[in-house]
């Protein structure tokens, strides 16, 4: 499956447009995470763990979008558009969002 941030495809024309997938995920943040990147925060540094869950979060959620296209009769998605937030009390989740069009070429 081909999976693409731009509107087309160079050299695979588009032969039909599908609908528009979308994958969304939502983890949450547990204590023992939330304690040691706050340790980061004061002494610097990346936090290993919230960047090992969100990039889960993103593969899950790419991994539905790539199901929902399949679906549709699809073998590509363009235009994706990738969004993160934090969601919840007190930012206590972390929310993947992801849509594009479902397309065959």
């Amino acid at each position: 499956m081909i999976i693409s941030t731009t509107p087309t495809l160079e050299g695979q024309p588009i032969r039909e447009y599908l609908g528009v997938v979308t994958g969304e995920v939502i983890v949450g943040a547990n204590i023992f995470k939330d304690l040691f990147a706050g340790i980061r925060d004061i002494v610097g540094g990346r936090s290993g763990a919230y960047e090992s869950t969100l990039r889960d979060a993103r593969h899950e959620a790419f991994r539905e979008i790539e199901a929902e296209a399949k679906r549709l009769g699809g073998n590509a998605v363009v235009g994706v558009d990738i969004d993160y937030e934090v969601v919840g009390q007190n930012g206590s989740m972390l929310m993947v969002s992801i849509s594009g069009t479902a397309v065959r070429v």
